[in-house]
């Protein structure tokens, strides 16, 4: 007999039951529309990714110059300039982390349609590896806000870009993708 555990009070019930034997709450198992959802977040996600590495993230504006760059063009200046550590950390939370993100978020989606039983260890640790460094990848926003609030030169402007705006929206979207995901169908085998 399979089981299902209740999303509100983590008690364990029988998988035929439709409601919670503890607090009667609807146990509400829907395969797929889990995967919709997810897939729709993802999806979205990928679109945002796009203008966060086309558009400037931070702008300097001075007098009547204005100019903007990037997060490759910043970790390729971090690089030249020999600040090997910070490029390194930005390279990964900006670019690698992310593209991480959407290729297991992908798998495991894959894996729930196909009702795939194998590696369900490793499924469950990628799975809450990403629950994990989600908010993490927020770092960069945090970054560019704290610099616009705390640097103020006479002459010099500093304007966030429109691609650290899509950076936010596609971490929150990450994000809510990782978690319209069900964890209890990774496991499953929809044969049985």
């Amino acid at each position: 007999m399979k089981y299902l555990r209740c999303l509100y009070c983590d008690a364990t019930n029988p998988k035929n039951h439709e409601v919670c034997w503890r607090c009667a709450l609807p146990l509400d198992y829907d395969r797929k529309k889990s995967i919709h959802k997810s897939l729709a977040f993802l999806f979205a996600a990928i679109i945002f990714y796009i203008p966060a590495n086309l558009y400037p993230v931070l702008q300097t504006a001075k007098f009547s110059e204005s100019h903007g760059s990037t997060i490759l063009e910043g970790v390729l200046s971090m690089w030249q300039s020999g600040d090997y550590p910070v490029a390194i950390i930005i390279f990964i939370a900006s670019i690698f982390i992310p593209m991480l993100k959407f290729i297991i978020l992908f798998y495991l989606i894959i894996s729930i349609m196909r009702c795939s039983a194998k590696r369900v260890r490793e499924k469950i640790k990628l799975y809450f590896l990403i629950e994990l460094t989600g908010p993490w990848s927020l770092i960069d926003v945090f970054v560019v806000l704290i610099l616009v609030a705390l640097i103020h030169f006479k002459n010099i402007a500093i304007i966030p870009g429109i691609g650290v705006t899509s950076f936010a929206l596609m971490v929150v979207l990450t994000l809510l993708s990782a978690n319209a995901l069900d964890p209890r169908a990774l496991g499953e085998n929809c044969e049985e």
